[in-house]
């Protein structure tokens, strides 16, 4: 049966992770997303995607000493970063430095060891590249730091607050993996020829790049800037729903109730009620929403999905829109990871048949008189 896209196909049997799109439910080896948000690090979450089990302290804290030494970037690595155009997006230039790593040391099997070092690097990659742009004195990576607050404190050169670290480290956790998505299925098919990790993660990066799946919540920014305050929610947002138009934010492919993504993100957020302006104003604005679509779309089943709370946390710690592809790749890291390794534990080449719907037409010879 031919199905466009794959829609619908299983093409591949995991234990990384689960999304239940009728139910709500997103669970990370066995685990509901909202329970790991509110306990455990990113640092965490991601020995668990990698081993399947939650880590001790002391397996944890060798997880950080691990990340830490993989931070830095050789000299090698950022003559190649130098050498690129300025005018090179930064998902192409993340795409070409990951690939410069790939040496011998990439070899078939993958390792977690790989994965970490790739997962540590692609935080520094971004910010060496931002700060070349901006003519700006490199912040080298802290030795001391979360993976989070690390990336954070490169970008922008000083520690950030813990409000800003809170919000973007439960947005990562809620984004280091979510199935087979698109960029998840190109790294499995390339790990599935037995080629390296690194070459692996290449496509999964040139997956993401494209706007179908790792497109920034541009739409989303444009829609709080347009509405300001709160005291414009309601008139702005009903106008745009009365002329046809689209909320941004609002409604998921996959996710036909609540997005759990959503939901777990703005139980955080709700701490942070008070800390940041560009917070509550999504937090109201999310409000008003809800309620317009209710009345005016009723039985449609358009609800919050994890770009509205992307967008306001990007905007809330002052994250430039070319990074936002790049930062969700940063989480993204560890789940294409986590899919290389498993798909190498039990491997079979994706080889899927496609459909010819071409002519099919008889040849006839002209050759020339004699």
């Amino acid at each position: 049966m031919l199905t466009n896209g794959l829609k619908g196909i299983v093409a591949a049997e995991t234990a990384i992770c689960h999304v239940d799109g009728k139910e709500g439910r997103l669970i990370y080896r066995g685990y509901e997303i909202r329970h790991l948000t509110t306990n455990y690090s990113f640092e965490a979450i991601a020995f668990l995607i990698w081993h399947g089990y939650l880590p001790t302290q002391e397996e944890l804290t060798n997880l950080h000493q691990q990340l830490v030494r993989n931070r830095f970037l050789t000299q090698s690595l950022k003559t190649i970063i130098d050498a690129l155009p300025d005018e090179m997006d930064m998902m192409s230039v993340l795409r070409t430095a990951i690939s410069a790593e790939g040496t011998k040391n990439y070899s078939w099997k993958p390792t977690i060891s790989q994965a970490i070092r790739l997962t540590a690097l692609t935080p520094t990659i971004i910010a060496y590249r931002q700060s070349r742009l901006q003519k700006k004195e490199f912040t080298e990576p802290s030795k001391r730091l979360g993976h989070v607050e690390n990336y954070l404190y490169m970008l922008h050169g000083e520690k950030p607050t813990k409000t800003t670290v809170n919000a973007l480290e439960t947005y990562m956790i809620l984004t280091l993996e979510h199935g087979l998505n698109a960029s998840a299925f190109s790294a499995r098919v390339t790990a599935s020829s037995e080629s390296d990790m690194v070459s692996a993660i290449a496509a999964a990066i040139g997956t993401m790049k494209g706007p179908l799946h790792g497109g920034a919540p541009s739409g989303v920014i444009k829609l709080l800037n347009e509405i300001k305050t709160e005291d414009r929610a309601r008139h702005l947002l009903k106008t745009k729903l009365i002329n046809g138009e689209k909320l941004m934010g609002f409604g998921h492919r996959i996710y036909k109730t609540h997005d759990p993504r959503a939901i777990a993100l703005k139980g955080k957020l709700l701490e942070m009620i008070g800390e940041n302006n560009w917070l509550d104003l999504a937090i109201h604005v999310e409000n008003i929403a809800i309620d317009l679509l209710s009345e005016l779309k009723p039985g449609r089943g358009l609800y919050t999905n994890i770009e509205f709370y992307a967008a306001a946390i990007m905007k809330a710690i002052d994250l430039d829109s070319d990074l936002f592809t790049p930062t969700f790749t940063v989480s993204r890291m560890v789940g294409w990871t986590a899919h290389i390794i498993e798909q190498s534990e039990n491997n079979t080449i994706f080889r899927p048949q496609s459909e010819y719907i071409g002519e099919v037409k008889k040849a006839t010879l002209d050759l020339p008189n004699k």
